[in-house]
């Protein structure tokens, strides 16, 4: 192979190596800004405590409930628009249709993250405040109503490949039995492609957990722990993004690596379930 041919290879390789080594610079980096939270046992400590810092309390925790509260409140309202959104796509719509659904996706997807948090500002926030939560308007729902708009792109591609790669004679046959397309989806569509669909579900959920601006700007940002979504509340992005602190040995400081490193792992575990997935997917092909 001439060397006009190998450079192209070469190239990608050393980015992927380049991409892989600042992933672990950076957990490194975090590893070891956080480490005296780790050594001294006070990271599981915080895990569990409110943050109260007059009274000389960093605990994470309220962080915690608000980041899982509202991804799971996202990932619900989100996955059934989304799956309803690839059913017709993929099989109730014409194909002019199915393009300009796909098209409508796809610039969705690329929609910046601050202009959906404008437009529920100014649009979502009052409406919340005076027809449905009352109070601020800023609160868990108002977030998570945002971020099921903000993944359902992500999770629509998913899905629809998905169901575009279940055998095209297999929906003949159903097709040829006189099988309606509820059934078809229920009973052949979604068991043969159940684990793009939880790719899709995992991938949206990730997404959902690492978002910073929605919570940081229509959440309401409180520390208190959330107990109703009419609540405010505060995500760990959202923490990191604002607490600041002057004194780098500082307790307060601190805890925004171990936001960092919580985030990190959850990080972890949606690539290592995705690649689980997608190994079952080439066996089940083969």
């Amino acid at each position: 192979m001439s060397f006009r041919h190998r450079l192209p290879v070469h190239i990608f390789r050393i980015a992927a190596f380049g991409s892989g080594f600042l992933t672990i610079a950076v957990f490194l980096m975090m590893l070891y800004l956080g480490w005296p939270l780790l050594s001294s046992g006070q990271f599981f400590v915080i895990l569990t405590q409110e943050w109260r810092p007059g009274e000389g309390v960093y605990g994470i925790f309220p962080m915690l409930v608000g980041s899982f509260s509202m991804a799971l409140l996202a990932l619900c309202i989100s996955l059934p628009l989304s799956l309803g959104t690839a059913f017709v796509a993929t099989t109730l719509a014409t194909r002019l249709m199915k393009s300009v659904v796909l098209a409508m996706v796809r610039f969705m997807a690329g929609i910046p993250t601050i202009i959906y948090g404008f437009v529920a500002v100014f649009l979502l926030v009052p409406f919340m405040r005076e027809q449905l939560t009352g109070g601020s308007g800023l609160n868990i729902l108002t977030a998570s109503l945002v971020l099921a708009i903000l993944i359902a792109p992500t999770m629509i591609v998913f899905f629809v490949s998905g169901l575009q790669n279940v055998e095209s004679s297999y929906c003949l046959a159903v097709d040829a039995l006189g099988g309606r397309p509820v059934q078809k989806l229920l009973y052949l569509q979604l068991p043969q492609a159940w684990p793009t669909i939880v790719a899709g579900i995992i991938m949206g959920l990730g997404r959902a957990m690492g978002d910073t601006l929605i919570s940081l700007m229509v959440a309401g940002n409180s520390v208190d722990v959330p107990e109703a979504v009419t609540d405010s509340g505060r995500t760990l992005t959202a923490h990191i993004a604002l607490v600041i602190a002057a004194d780098f040995a500082s307790m307060e400081f601190r805890t925004i690596f171990a936001c960092g490193l919580v985030l990190y792992l959850f990080t972890v575990v949606v690539v290592a379930v995705l690649r689980i997935l997608s190994a079952k997917m080439v066996r089940e092909v083969r």
